[in-house]
This record gives C-alpha cells, sequence and structure tokens, in this order.
C-alpha cells in the first residue's frame, strides 16, 4: 500500500511540473500558482532574505513588489538575472543591491523565474496617462 501512495505522490509531483513547464513554455514567464521548485530552492540556500521577503520591503523590494513592477516585462528574466550577478542601484530607491558573482546565469534565472511567478493573475498593469 505504501508503494502505491508513493507512486500516487510522485505522479502528482510530475503533473505539477510539466504543467507548469508547459505554463513557462508558452508564455516565457511562469503563471500564477506555477511552482517553480528550483528557483525557490536555491532562493532558500542563498542570502536572499537577509535584504528581501515575500510580502514586505526590508532593505531591498519584496519579491511580490518585483514580480508586479516585471511581469510584463518580456526581458525581465534576462535584466533581473543581470542584477543579481552584478548588482545594481537606482530601480527600487538609493540603496544598491550587492552583487552575486558566485551564481551563475543559469541559477540567477531560475530564481528570477519564482520571483515573476509571485505576480498577481493578469500581471502588471500600466499607468493610466495624464491627459
Amino acid at each position: 500500500m505504501k508503494k502505491v501512495i508513493n507512486y500516487f505522490k510522485t505522479a502528482a509531483l510530475a503533473a505539477v511540473l510539466l504543467a507548469s513547464s508547459a505554463a513557462y513554455a508558452t508564455t516565457g514567464v511562469p503563471v500564477q500558482g506555477s511552482a517553480n521548485l528550483k528557483g525557490k530552492a536555491l532562493m532558500d540556500k542563498s542570502d536572499c532574505s537577509a535584504c528581501h521577503q515575500l510580502e514586505v520591503k526590508v532593505v531591498g523590494p519584496a519579491f511580490k513588489d518585483i514580480a508586479k513592477k516585471y511581469s510584463a516585462d518580456k526581458t525581465a528574466v534576462n535584466k533581473l538575472s543581470d542584477k543579481i550577478i552584478k548588482g545594481g542601484a537606482g530601480s527600487w530607491g538609493d540603496i544598491p543591491m550587492a552583487p552575486h558573482p558566485q551564481v551563475s546565469k543559469a541559477d540567477a534565472s531560475e530564481m528570477v523565474k519564482y520571483i515573476l511567478s509571485l505576480a498577481p493573475a493578469g500581471g502588471a498593469k500600466p499607468a493610466a496617462k495624464k491627459s
């Protein structure tokens, strides 16, 4: 019986991962609710939480705020991956983000994909134009 339960758990996990992959492959950005488990695991092992939290600003912006700001940007994965590796300042205020040159481009991209998956459904809405 235990083998049968483990089989179904494995099958369920595979289905979730496959659905997440399909969503990413068609849009370029993970959809709401899809789990980028690799990106989250990489972030959990890193020093990200020293400056960022999921929903509140600490030193740097909250991950959900980053997701909201960049969810409609088709260059976000590349742009934000570079920022993780090289560091930067100015996008969220005067406090610079420290560089993380030890993070590979592939790992940084996985981290960014996870962050972008936190965006609210429908993504960022463009600012209203003033007349």
